[in-house]
């Protein structure tokens, strides 16, 4: 799926955005403005960026504690994200959430969710009452790959298969549930099968390419809309940094993260889009000074 020249600079902006904000997210916690945890999505941009231009407004968007990407792009604003790590007022959450409860129910974006796992019952519950009030909605669900170890995640795709509940499920596979590796916890590490064993659509997704996310929520949501069914899918990730503010990251080799750098979707996207002749190096450091 090739985007047109003007939704392909908006989705290189948006990652750019979520990539900025978190990096001046761990500016401020390091200078001990920002308190608690602190898990930045670098690396995971996108994801966010490229499933989110898909949703309607009327759609709603569960996600996890590694949220500030998803809460950027559904569309809360920066400065009441940024109030919100600051534990203000004017933050989205009214200053009581902080960086692990980002919430705006006038967007649908219902949290940020600091259990693993916990928003996948809270997204079959939403997608339930969609369809209990014959509304034609869909209900996206983010999580990471450590929730596939969770009872809740069997629960939930079981009742949405059973039920019939417009959910899609996004797995953010960033490979390291915490500093865990996936392959340590989980015997079978196809977690589309896991999920096609509920009677689940499911499909696997390289999660560092904008486009390629884009044409398989674009798919995956176009399905539930007409079938009205769940459907899963697999974003194959990966952080760039620790899994919080706090982790001394010891359980994964420095030369791996230097490997996955390689493939940051940020860089690999613009130089396709240069390759394609529609954004040069100026219009990039255009984009950098905005």
């Amino acid at each position: 799926m090739s985007l047109s020249r003007a939704d392909a600079i908006a989705r290189l902006r948006e990652m750019m955005r979520i990539r900025r904000f978190e990096e001046k997210c761990a500016e401020l916690y390091s200078a001990g403005k920002i308190r608690g945890f602190l898990h930045l999505y670098i690396g995971e941009e996108a994801v966010a960026a490229g499933a989110m231009p898909v949703l309607n407004e009327e759609d709603a968007v569960v996600a996890t504690y590694r949220e500030h990407g998803h809460a950027l792009a559904r569309g809360i604003p920066a400065g009441r994200i940024m109030a919100e790590m600051f534990g203000r007022r004017e933050g989205c959450s009214k200053g009581r959430g902080g960086s692990m409860h980002l919430f705006d129910v006038s967007r649908r974006f219902y949290g940020g969710n600091a259990i693993v796992g916990g928003g996948l019952p809270i997204a079959a519950g939403l997608a339930l009452a969609d369809k209990l009030n014959a509304r034609k909605r869909v209900t996206a669900c983010f999580f990471g790959e450590g929730a596939v170890a969770e009872g809740e995640f069997h629960e939930t795709l079981n009742l949405a298969a059973l039920w019939k509940l417009p959910v899609l499920f996004l797995c953010e596979n960033n490979l390291y549930a915490m500093g865990t590796a996936l392959w340590r916890s989980e015997s079978d590490t196809d977690l589309c099968t896991k999920a096609a064993s509920y009677n689940l659509a499911a499909a696997s997704v390289d999660g560092m390419d904008v486009e390629a996310v884009e044409q398989a929520v674009s798919e995956a949501v176009a399905t539930i809309r007409r079938l009205g069914v769940p459907y899963f899918l697999e974003l194959r990730t990966y952080r760039f940094r620790a899994h919080s503010m706090f982790d001394p990251e010891l359980y994964r080799d420095k030369k791996e993260v230097e490997k996955w750098k390689q493939q940051c979707p940020i860089e690999k996207f613009r130089d396709r889009l240069n390759a394609r002749g529609e954004l040069d190096l100026a219009g990039f450091q255009a984009i950098e000074e905005e």
